[in-house]
């Protein structure tokens, strides 16, 4: 998957997404050949695979690190910034 600090600009955020699709993609199909518990995330490292619990999560880690701010993200790059809200959603709890 292409890595979030290669997220600077509007293609490279697009270019983000189209990896994370990817990466939930063969997750899914992993998923199938070889189901994880319940009580783990799934075979691709998802913890949120319902719309629902995926945007919950991400917003979660939005209001709890002001966007990636209190974690040392650059307050003028909103490219990086949304695209470490996408990859929030996969896995904050």
């Amino acid at each position: 998957m292409m890595k979030l600090e290669a997220v600077t600009d509007a293609s490279s955020f697009l270019a983000f997404v189209s990896a994370l699709v990817a990466d939930r993609e063969a997750a899914v199909q992993r998923e199938k050949a070889e189901p994880s518990s319940t009580w783990e995330p799934d075979a691709g490292g998802w913890e949120n695979i319902r719309i629902e619990t995926y945007l919950e999560a991400a917003a979660a880690w939005a209001e709890s690190t002001d966007f990636g701010v209190d974690q040392g993200l650059a307050a003028n790059n909103l490219w990086r910034r949304f695209a470490e809200f996408l990859s929030a959603g996969k896995s904050y709890e």
